[in-house]
């Protein structure tokens, strides 16, 4: 789901802005974008993933102070920084390290002393809490979306139980319809029709994967309702739908449900795509 949120945080002078940016995306992938003490990035990292379950995420962090000064570099992460590169480039015969390099490790550029943590991650929390809101609001929309589509579904899955029940009546219908432009003018066995009949529709039979069908529509529409995070038991449902509308393909015995089961998976492919989007 996507999503912006900003937070600001003032403390004795010193300025902590934080912005974070959601796109959607199947797993939680996060990047902080500042330079930051390595407990401090850890501290954002777990708040970021306590509040947020799927989503690309963006923190970037902005830190000011009265003076102007927004970073500076630690000098004993440098050094620390230089010898831990120089000593692996003269392992693998390399050159070594330049400043670039240096100051791209964790730690070597710091927040400007005078602004404590606790003061960036008040600033995340504002932040989080906007990002919550606006995603809620895409969420609202997303779950009419799809609770129209699971209702599609579920209009399909009656349809599909009507003619589970023809099934057995309409396979004996077209044995004996075959048999008879095949043999005209011999004698057909009603017990044996029926017999054959019979085997071909048990072989047909559809009424298990309709009676999962329906358990699976049922578990959506109850967490799409709920409040809890849904995404991930919602990928799996759809799975377990889709396998179960691959099953009566393979048994359909009639055009009618095998063209039902052509559009229920028209209809299960959005789903899918949307699916991919739920918090």
């Amino acid at each position: 789901m996507t999503g912006f949120g900003r937070g600001v945080a003032d403390h004795e002078g010193a300025r902590a802005t934080v912005e974070l940016r959601a796109v959607n995306h199947r797993f939680l992938d996060l990047k902080v974008r500042a330079s930051l003490a390595p407990s401090l990035e850890e501290a954002i990292g777990a708040r970021v993933r306590a509040a947020l379950e799927r989503g690309a995420i963006t923190v970037a962090v902005s830190i000011s102070t009265a003076g102007g000064a927004e970073r500076r570099i630690d000098e004993a992460a440098a050094i620390a920084a230089h010898a831990m590169l120089s000593t692996l480039a003269g392992k693998l015969g390399i050159d070594g390290p330049n400043l670039s390099t240096i100051l791209a490790q964790p730690g070597v550029i710091a927040p400007a002393p005078g602004i404590d943590d606790a003061v960036v991650l008040a600033a995340l929390d504002t932040a989080l809490a906007e990002l919550d809101r606006m995603r809620r609001t895409e969420g609202e929309a997303l779950a009419r979306d799809l609770a129209a589509r699971f209702a599609e579904l579920a209009t399909l899955r009656t349809q599909l139980l009507a003619l589970a029940a023809t099934v057995g009546e309409q396979l004996r219908a077209r044995l004996v319809d075959r048999l008879t432009k095949l043999a005209a003018d011999t004698a057909i066995d009603p017990a044996r029709i029926t017999q054959e009949a019979a085997l071909h529709a048990d072989r047909a039979e559809i009424t298990e994967e309709l009676v999962r069908l329906a358990s699976h529509l049922e578990q959506t529409s109850a967490l799409l309702v709920g409040t809890a995070p849904a995404g991930r038991r919602l990928d799996f449902l759809v799975q377990e739908i889709g396998r179960e509308l691959n099953t009566i393909g393979a048994k359909s015995a009639l055009a009618e449900i095998t063209r039902l089961i052509v559009e229920s998976k028209a209809v299960l492919e959005k789903i899918r795509e949307q699916v991919q989007n739920v918090e």
